[in-house]
Order: structure tokens, then sequence, then C-alpha cells
């Protein structure tokens, strides 16, 4: 039985990890200044998009998710003709199209599978589900790294989805924004009025910048800084700590809408690797993608990993 993972293109994880593991990538589609881009991952596309400078323009961007014909048309292309079950982790549904037309797309899909599969010479039945990973970004990529251990593992289908919908909700997410000012912009053109213009103001003139913890996509202020680098290095020293601690899962995911040399500079990334060494860990370190880029702005960050009940300070 051969078993494919689908992500959309809102999972951050390192290109080189998505392609040892036959990752595939549902894309979304990104309008910039009369500019296209569609986000498959490609690391040349990404690196063009981050040199072009349209991410400072990222809070105007359009983005659109395939529409469920065209996910379909994947589907039945690249799916079905090469896997006997397939499991779709969607970035969260309360902030994308995308599980509802996968969704809708599956269910075509499996409703008229049969013939694309015989003429690919494939035999028997095939299985899909698409699940909601309820995370963003860096969260999205520690779900579908675990889900590819457990796939590894060869447990059955029907494990194999029980675990991961109960696993996303172990998943901790901290997220730094860069500029409030573009995150307010952004959430003004798509009528999301929750960043108020005086959190935005008081963010850009006091250089004030949130570390924002919880549960998947869903969550709050730990803890204000006066600098990104501060609040980098307490969300890196968190996630040693915790490492440290203890995991769900041996993987800690970390993406930024940063050049590589601005990665390295990261104050706390030493010690975050060290504390993985010593616990066996992997560090899935990655750029952020155009749509997560776009989404939360330049120069922004977002760490995950699985662990117990916990809260920020616990490791503070």
């Amino acid at each position: 039985m051969r078993v494919g993972l689908i992500v959309d293109s809102a999972c951050d994880l390192p290109y080189e990890f998505t392609r040892k593991h036959d990752l595939f990538i549902l894309p979304v589609t990104a309008v910039i200044d009369g500019q296209t881009y569609t986000d498959d991952h490609d690391p040349v596309r990404t690196q063009e998009f981050y040199q072009s400078g349209l991410l400072q323009k990222g809070h105007q961007a359009e983005t659109r998710a395939f529409s469920a014909e065209q996910i379909h048309d994947l589907f039945m292309e690249q799916i079905v003709t090469q896997f006997d079950v397939a499991i779709c982790e969607t970035v969260a549904r309360s902030r994308s199209l995308v599980y509802q037309n996968a969704t809708e797309a599956m269910n075509s899909v499996m409703s008229h599978y049969q013939e694309a599969r015989k003429a690919s010479g494939r035999e028997g039945k095939f299985a899909m589900r698409v699940i909601d990973s309820k995370q963003i970004f860096a969260g999205q990529g520690l779900l579908a790294a675990h889900t590819l251990k457990l796939i590894n593992q060869k447990v059955s289908k029907n494990a194999l989805r029980h675990e991961v919908e109960t696993f996303t909700d172990k998943i901790y997410t901290c997220v730094i924004p860069r500029d409030l000012h573009y995150i307010r912009e952004r959430a003004r053109s798509r009528g999301d009025k929750s960043v108020s213009a005086l959190v935005a103001f008081l963010g850009k003139a006091l250089n004030i910048t949130p570390v924002i913890f919880g549960q998947g996509a869903e969550g709050k202020p730990a803890v204000k800084t006066r600098s990104f680098a501060m609040a980098a290095e307490k969300v890196l020293n968190y996630a040693a700590g915790r490492v440290d601690a203890g995991l769900l899962t041996p993987y800690v995911s970390l993406s930024c809408g940063l050049t590589w040399t601005e990665i390295e500079d990261l104050p706390g990334l030493n010690r975050l690797r060290d504390a993985c060494e010593r616990n066996g860990v992997e560090l899935l370190l990655s750029q952020m993608g155009i749509t997560s880029s776009i989404y939360i702005g330049p120069g922004s960050l977002c760490l995950s990993l699985a662990a117990e009940p916990h809260t920020f300070n616990d490791f503070q």
C-alpha cells in the first residue's frame, strides 16, 4: 500500500525535506502589483519573489486558493495514479478556502477515480481523506513531518487518520510579526478589523514586537518586547527549554521571512540547535514560502512544536 501526503503552499518546510519524502504541494496563487506567482515551493521562484521587493506590497496582495475543479484535476492526474491512500492536510479552514475546495474535489474524485487508476496500471481501491490541520505555516510543517513519520511506521489508514486528527491539537505555535502596521493593512484589505490602528501605531512608533503564542492558528500575545531580536531570542530559548523538557514528536519547525544570513544570525538559534542535538530532535528550518510571507509580512518568524500542556512563560 503506497500512502501519499498532500499539503498546501501555506505549509513551511525545508525544500530538501519535501523532496526527500515526496511531499505533494497543493499550490496557491498570489497576485501582487499586477504580477502573478504560483506558490508551489519552488526554491528558485521563492528566491526571485524575495529579491523582487514585491513582498513590501504584500498587504495589497490577493491570494487565491486553487478551485475545486483545479484541485480535482491535480488529484486525478498525480495522486490517484500514484498512491493507494492519500492524506491531504490543509491550512486552518478558518483562514482559507483550501479545505473547502479540497473536500469538494475529493468527493468528486472518489466517484470517478476508477478509470484513471486503471489507465495508469494501478490495481485495487483508492482511499482519501482531507484534514483541517488547524495550523498555519510552521505548524502545518510540524504536522506534516509527524504524519510522514507515521506513514513510515506503516500504521493502518484508519489509525493514521485518527492519530493525525487528534495530534494537531497538541501543537503549540509562536509567531513574531515584524511589522504590526503591515498586519493591520493586510487585515483591512481582507475586511478583518482584529488589529486596531492604535496597536499598529504603537508597534511602529515604540518598536514594540509581540510574541503571539497558542495552539494552532489561534494565539494571544504572550510577551511584548522592544525589538525583533529580543522577541526572537525569547522564542528560541522557549523552544530549547521545551525540547529539553520533552516533545511529543521529534521535530521543531521554524520558518523565517528572512535571508539565510539573517536567519543564521538569530540570537538563540545555536542554543536551540544544541538542545535538538542533545535530545535527538530534528530542527526543520526553512525560509517562509510566498504564501506565508504575504500573510504575516516580511521579516516575520513562526515556530511550532508538539508537547504536553504548558505556557510560554514556563520556559523563560
